[in-house]
């Protein structure tokens, strides 16, 4: 799929003019629906732009107070001098793996995804040119590493599994790769994106 094929195909998306609630939140992280004051946050959502083109995701380091050892799309909170998520998504992006801004095009959001934890990620997609020189931030990022195309829109490549937290059931989606477990939040964010490039959305 060619760069202007992925233009074309995610042409839909909301600008950063459009507010945020513009699509419902998907409530998929832990047990119950958060109820009070939403975090707002920011994640990109980079494709690099191989002949075949993959998502780049990274795995957090062990360490971390949060979401420590998870897979993740680079991202955080929106910081009070972020103009919008867009800025805070690249600026995350550049503090986490050493993307520069410049060497990404940004192309549009998705839907909202609000946690059970009580934070409202908006995912900011952009196009990323291929060759570059990643510098994982040692303190937050263990990889940097890729989820090819040919996993990505494969329509029955993604799982849902569950399992007992607090006493209730908690469901999630899962996608497979050799090394890495993809899922929550991220996952789902994948989801969303593979359905919209094969035009489900």
């Amino acid at each position: 799929m060619t760069a202007a094929e992925l233009r074309a195909r995610l042409a839909g998306l909301p600008g950063p003019d459009m507010p945020h609630e513009i699509f419902a939140p998907r409530l998929d992280d832990p047990t119950d629906p958060f109820e009070g004051k939403l975090v707002e946050a920011a994640v990109l959502v980079p494709i690099v732009l191989n002949p075949e083109p993959g998502v780049l995701l990274t795995k957090r380091t062990v360490h971390l107070n949060k979401h420590a050892g998870q897979v993740s799309f680079p991202g955080g909170r929106i910081d009070p001098e972020d103009a919008d998520a867009e800025a805070a998504a690249l600026r995350e992006a550049e503090e986490e793996i050493g993307l520069n801004r410049a060497d990404v095009e940004l192309i549009g959001r998705m839907s909202n995804y609000v946690t059970g934890t009580g934070y409202r990620i908006t995912p900011v997609l952009g196009l990323v040119k291929p060759g570059l020189d990643f510098l994982p931030s040692p303190h937050e990022v263990e990889v940097v590493f890729e989820l090819p195309f040919s996993v990505l829109l494969d329509p029955a490549a993604p799982r849902r599994e569950m399992h007992e937290s607090h006493g209730k059931l908690r469901e999630y989606w899962v996608w497979p790769h050799p090394e890495y477990f993809v899922w929550g939040a991220t996952a789902a964010i994948l989801v969303n994106l593979a359905r919209h490039l094969r035009g489900e959305s």
